[in-house]
């Protein structure tokens, strides 16, 4: 009987990866997650080029965060439970102008989420 793999990695999402139809196109399920936000961050939208990204998402602009450094500034989002795999998947949907950093949030936990490149 296959082992379910761990689900040992925390993926913050603010933008697209919280819509089902995308999780279900790049993870092959639907995702349970917490609401959380994203402390000293300040969200804007970014023009995306990739077709493939676009015709998932159904949407030419999404949502990009950046550093601000000031704690008044906060992006709500969800916190989900994902493996190392369906991390890797995330990774392959993003485009080049996201990388994959480790942020502090309002709960006091800690997760990956995608910010400005």
């Amino acid at each position: 009987m296959p082992t379910e793999p761990a689900h040992d990695q925390r993926l913050f999402s603010y933008g697209t990866l919280q819509n089902p139809d995308v999780q279900r196109a790049t993870f092959g399920r639907v995702l349970h997650g917490e609401a959380d936000a994203l402390v000293g961050y300040r969200r804007s939208l970014l023009k995306i080029e990739d077709a493939q990204v676009v015709a998932t998402s159904g949407q030419a602009y999404h949502p990009i965060v950046e550093r601000s450094d000031d704690a008044a500034d906060s992006v709500a989002g969800t916190v989900f439970a994902i493996s190392a795999e369906e991390l890797a998947r995330a990774d392959a949907y993003e485009v080049d102008d996201y990388r994959r950093v480790e942020a502090a949030l309002a709960s006091g936990g800690r997760a990956w989420v995608y910010v400005r490149a």
